[in-house]
């Protein structure tokens, strides 16, 4: 089994839900969880924090528990860089979450089975967890797409070791539309998200993650079905505070157990239009109205 890598910060309301998830996983009893709990960025944090760090250490269910707890605040993409690479190097694969995930039932079912099906194909750079709802995939258990997600994912250490997170060649990116063009054929933010990494105004380790697949044309698999929701658009999250969510999706209740995972890897332009589509500007824009609007 793969370990599990969770992200842990201020929220033991979203925590908790997700470690009740994730216990109803009959593979959760097999699986050893590693928990990076991130220190105070100010004084008014401590509190929670320490609600958090307390709720951890009742943790039960797995068949280890770790809690790393950092004493200085590192921020969440610091975070997962340094708790990845140092989980890779052990285990060599891994499944991260954070705090303000909910799998379903078969969630580790899935991901441990993909993550076995394409350990030894080096176009699979991720296994991804989230899924929007997709039409025309009724006979299919997975997608592919060259965009990995962040809630809820999986990598092996010899795909993961490889990633520049400088970003080295930016500058060669930023004033080339024809690059820029294609990395935004998976979402019009992409670029976009890439340019203020790198000016300093966002702090982002998935913006870094996914261009460095674009630039090798690396292939993520995505589940048909989702296997994650993300309960944290709401007051009180550090990175989201949406009041309507974009990505709403359903979370797969069927207690499937076995999957088909294709070998051959291809991209489906009817899927991927569906997938781009919350990505998309006219939706972006909609949202971020939406949000201003008193409830």
């Amino acid at each position: 089994m793969a370990p599990i890598v969770l992200f842990v910060y201020k929220r033991a309301d979203t925590l908790r839900k997700a470690i009740e998830a994730l216990q109803q996983n009959p593979l959760a009893k097999s699986s050893d969880l590693i928990v990076y709990s991130d220190a105070a960025k100010s004084s008014k944090d401590e509190k929670a924090i320490a609600e958090v760090r307390a709720f951890l250490k009742t943790i039960s269910g797995f068949k280890t528990l770790r809690i790393v707890e950092a004493d200085t605040n590192k921020g969440l993409a610091a975070s997962i860089i340094q708790g990845v690479s140092e989980t890779l190097e052990k285990y060599g694969q891994a499944i991260v979450l954070e705090d303000d995930l909910v799998t379903s039932t078969n969630f580790l079912a899935y991901m441990n089975s993909a993550l076995n099906h394409y350990q030894s194909n080096p176009e699979v750079f991720s296994i991804s967890g989230f899924s929007m709802p997709i039409k025309g995939l009724q006979d299919k258990d997975v997608f592919f797409t060259f965009r990995g997600s962040s809630w809820g994912w999986a990598t092996w250490a010899d795909r993961w070791k490889h990633i520049d997170w400088e970003t080295k060649d930016y500058q060669e990116f930023k004033n080339n539309a024809a690059l820029r063009n294609q990395f935004n054929q998976m979402g019009s933010d992409m670029a976009g998200m890439l340019d203020r990494q790198l000016e300093g105004k966002i702090n982002s380790w998935a913006i870094r993650f996914n261009y460095h697949q674009f630039v090798f044309k690396k292939y993520s698999v995505h589940p048909a079905i989702s296997k994650v929701i993300n309960i944290g658009f709401a007051e009180g999250a550090t990175h989201t505070n949406d009041k309507f969510d974009r990505f709403k999706t359903y979370l797969d209740t069927s207690g499937k157990t076995k999957f088909e995972f294709p070998d051959h890897l291809n991209l489906d332009k009817k899927v991927i239009a569906q997938f781009v589509r919350p990505y998309s500007i006219f939706i972006r824009i909609k949202h971020k109205l939406l949000n201003l609007l008193p409830i």
